[in-house]
């Protein structure tokens, strides 16, 4: 499998929005409103300072061009109240429309970015799920999450916002630079000697806030990870009273993820600094220029006033550009991590010729299978064997000698590096994924349970089943009993992994989803280790009814729960022997004559 790669390059903006331009499609129209939306606000904005021209060359300082537009314009105008008043509600009007506008544009900008953040939040995480378990072996649970939250979040910054907000100022500014060139292109070209040196600052600092955003995110990423372990693991850190411990190892990543996000908040305020100080002195010039050619009476003193609106409009938008460089070349880090994940491919998929798999008899075949999880260390070494519909077999063996890989093969968790998998003869590669895991139960030692009710855990393990059936396979499981007992019976909800149930409630309630599952074949992986002797009794039961008659392959180091096997495998070093009852008996139970003890 593709791994997904931390020292990557910075993603640029272009093919980012190439990438995520598909995402945008869906919501043109609502898109096209807000860019009329834009239009609107920008018009107003042009406007914004000529009511106050008017005042000046009408009314304080009257100028005879000014004069004869507004008598061209509408000759009432001339008169001073009606001048002074019609100025007073074109103010009014341009601020309230400005507002209306504003709001339009803002809402449904949000409304998309919303709704952007979660179709990317939704693939992805159908994505994740996709992606085979070498994938998840590799990645931390922690920095996925990070990618699903905060990246994602990001995400809307780059896509929308920054999409509207960029294109609202460039217009803004295509327009203000055409009127201040119609107005007096000298002054318009003694404001725009300032702007080489601003690009050029601004894009020395994008380059060093994108590194500098790439390690935030990356530490920030292990904080995650750091959090979500510990915290799922607080009995272990509680029961050695590692507290004190974990807190000084998460200060650590704390103080670490801290330094690097001041480093890229200081380079913005670096920047921000170096762009106030050019664009002041962009001001100061153009208004030495400016009141030199009004006192020559090139310009009207309102033409001034105008143009130094303007310029202050220029110089706003462009600071603020410069600014929110800083958190496009943070989202650009972000969406750079999230296409890592979509660009990674999953090892284990559905052939294109792949069809659902018919009804399972239950015959499992290993023929000369070759399997590691590391190069050039095998865990199964040309491995073969053949289980009989309706047989259980018990695989035997010291840890890490591939028990539970055998499970996960016949899953397809992985792929074997050589050999072939069969089911009724048949290669598990030509069936779909879905259909041949729905043929197949598992139980496992570590019983996941999620933080919903009973009655949904076991459900799980067919989604259309009956409250009835959900009943009846809880009763076949003997766990109706005791979830009767509890305040809400069925629809009591179990608190994170079923820690508010014990070790044995847990197990059955996994057997009971298990049982509706009413599969032909059963993986059993150490059901029954941790439990005491009442819970054993009851588990066994339930076990005793999930298996029979179908196909199973057992995983344990406890004669208890293998001791009703129809056959017995001993897997050593990569190879894989038939033994019988009594071989089975002694290397389990621990005979001292016997030098291949088992150890759990």
């Amino acid at each position: 499998m593709k791994k997904t790669n931390r020292n990557r390059r910075p993603a640029r903006l272009v093919p980012v929005f190439r990438y995520f331009l598909p995402w945008l499609k869906p919501y043109r129209n609502t898109l096209l409103w807000a860019a009329l939306c834009m239009l609107g606000a920008t018009l107003m904005e042009l406007l914004r300072p000529w009511p106050i021209k008017l005042v000046f060359d009408g009314i304080l300082i009257p100028h005879p061009e000014t004069r004869a537009f507004l008598h061209t314009l509408f000759p009432p105008l001339e008169r001073q109240e009606i001048l002074l008043g019609f100025v007073a509600l074109s103010i009014l009007a341009i601020a309230v429309f400005t507002g209306i506008f504003g709001f339009w544009q803002s809402y449904l900008t949000s409304r998309v970015g919303q709704q952007i953040v979660a179709d990317i939040r939704q693939r992805l995480y159908r994505h994740i799920h996709s992606l085979s378990h070498s994938f998840h072996d590799e990645n931390a649970l922690g920095d996925l999450i990070a990618r699903l939250t905060g990246d994602i979040r990001m995400m809307r910054e780059l896509l929308v916002t920054s999409v509207i907000y960029l294109s609202d100022r460039l217009l803004t500014l295509t327009g203000m630079l055409l009127i201040m060139a119609w107005m007096d292109w000298k002054l318009t070209l003694t404001a725009l000697l300032v702007v080489p040196l601003l690009g050029v600052t601004v894009f020395h600092f994008n380059r060093e806030i994108k590194t500098a955003a790439r390690k935030q995110r990356r530490r920030e990423s292990e904080i995650t990870s750091a959090m979500t372990d510990r915290l799922s693991a607080i009995t272990l850190v509680q029961a050695y009273a590692r507290e004190a411990y974990e807190q000084e190892r998460f200060s650590r990543q704390n103080h670490r993820s801290m330094e690097a996000g001041l480093r890229a908040t200081r380079l913005e305020a670096h920047m921000n600094r170096l762009v106030q100080v050019i664009l002041a002195v962009g001001t100061a010039a153009v208004l030495w220029f400016g009141v030199i050619r009004v006192q020559t009476g090139e310009i009207t003193p309102g033409d001034l006033l105008v143009f130094t609106a303007y310029l202050k409009g220029l110089y706003r938008p462009i600071r603020r550009l410069a600014s929110l460089t800083g958190r496009i070349a943070k989202a650009a880090v972000c969406a750079e991590r999230i296409i890592a994940i979509f660009e990674t491919r999953p090892e284990i998929r559905d052939r294109p010729d792949a069809q659902d798999a018919p009804p399972f008899r239950g015959e499992i075949t290993f023929d000369r299978v070759d399997f590691g999880y590391r190069p050039g260390r095998l865990i199964l070494d040309r491995a073969s064997f053949t289980v009989a519909p309706g047989e259980t077999v018990a695989l035997l063996g010291p840890s890490g000698a591939g028990k539970s890989t055998i499970a996960k093969l016949l899953l397809r968790f992985y792929q074997p590096l050589r050999g072939s998998i069969r089911i009724d003869g048949v290669d598990v590669e030509r069936f779909t994924l879905a259909s041949l895991r729905n043929q197949i139960a598992v139980v496992l030692q570590d019983t996941f349970l999620f933080n919903t009710s009973i009655r949904e855990n076991i459900g799980y393990g067919r989604l259309d089943a009956t409250p009835e059936e959900i009943v009846e396979a809880a009763k076949a499981a003997c766990a109706h009993d005791f979830i009767t007992r509890l305040p809400d019976g069925y629809d009591t909800i179990v608190s994170e992994r079923g820690a508010s149930l014990s070790g044995g409630q847990r197990q059955r309630i996994a057997v009971a989803r298990a049982l509706i599952r009413n599969a032909p074949i059963v993986i059993l992986d150490e059901p029954m280790t941790g439990l005491d002797v009442e819970h054993r009794r009851l588990l066994k039961t339930a076990l005793r009814n999930l298996t029979e008659k179908r196909t199973c392959l057992v995983i344990a180091h406890d004669w208890e729960t293998i001791e009703n096997a129809d056959r017995f495998l001993f897997l050593n070093q990569g190879k894989i022997r038939e033994i019988d009852r009594n071989e089975a008996r002694r290397l389990v139970l621990g005979d001292r004559s016997t030098p291949t003890r088992l150890t759990a």
